[in-house]
């Protein structure tokens, strides 16, 4: 098991405040049991609902620190798996702005992403069309949170301005705001080596490069960790096979101090 700052004990129990009215006393939510609400959600696809197992979404999504009203940003939202639950925990009084960049448009994602778009569910979320450089709009600030899940490691390998982009992303943050980035793990000492052959990145390279943009590491957690992994094979979903979902993975928590 990973070392981590923050236990996943500690933030699966982490509350959040809300409120239901300008004068209302603030209450408290329990984030894990808000998000596996979110999972359970019995109109999601069945798609979606069979890489739930392998990606523990809940876990993950709590312990990033992600409640009801919440404004949030998911980079690299691809077809649109974690932003589809990101919308359904941030429920009516929050927004979601989910970004993809030209590539990842035109090779894999606008089919799928265009027609969840359209579900009711997506109401409060808002399509991001741009490069990784630059991933939000001037309107997305004083977020509480932004996400990264299984993709700071193709940031790598499309040549991505990756000091530009996490200093984008940390300007886009309130103060205390979260950062949270999930990848597969290469093994100690590859760094970057791996990020197209292998698709994985090693986690003390994602820590360097945001740490550098200002962020300070809140928490990691070991809910997608798998020590069996022999960090020698590629994860990317075409090429996984029975495997997509085993990969080790780590999931880190960055603050914006």
């Amino acid at each position: 098991m990973r070392p981590f700052a923050c236990s996943l004990a500690v933030a699966l129990f982490a509350c959040s405040p809300a409120k239901k009215g300008p004068d209302a006393p603030p209450q408290t939510v329990d984030l894990l049991a808000h998000a596996q609400k979110a999972v359970a959600a019995p109109d999601r696809d069945a798609e979606d609902r069979a890489l739930d197992a392998g990606r523990k979404p809940a876990e993950v999504l709590s312990f990033c620190g992600i409640g009801p009203g919440a404004k949030v940003a998911d980079l690299g939202a691809g077809r649109g798996y974690t932003t589809e639950l990101l919308a359904r925990i941030v429920g009516p009084t929050g927004k979601v702005w989910a970004q993809n960049n030209k590539f990842v448009l035109e090779k894999f994602a606008e089919a799928p992403w265009a027609a969840r778009l359209k579900k009711p569910i997506m109401a409060g979320v808002v399509r991001v069309d741009r490069e990784f450089d630059d991933p939000l709009p001037a309107e997305a600030k004083g977020l509480d949170a932004a996400v990264m899940v299984l993709f700071y490691h193709d940031s790598v390998w499309l040549e991505t301005d990756r000091t530009k982009m996490n200093k984008a992303i940390f300007a886009a943050l309130k103060p205390g705001g979260t950062y949270c980035v999930v990848d597969h793990a290469a093994a100690a000492g590859h760094g970057l080596d791996d990020v197209k052959t292998l698709h994985r990145i090693e986690e003390a390279a994602v820590v360097k490069e945001i740490s550098a943009a200002g962020f300070t590491v809140a928490g990691k957690s070991d809910v997608l960790a798998n020590p069996a992994d022999t960090h020698d094979w590629n994860d990317s979903p075409s090429a996984a096979a029975d495997k997509r979902g085993t990969s080790d993975r780590f999931v880190i928590r960055f603050t914006r101090p």
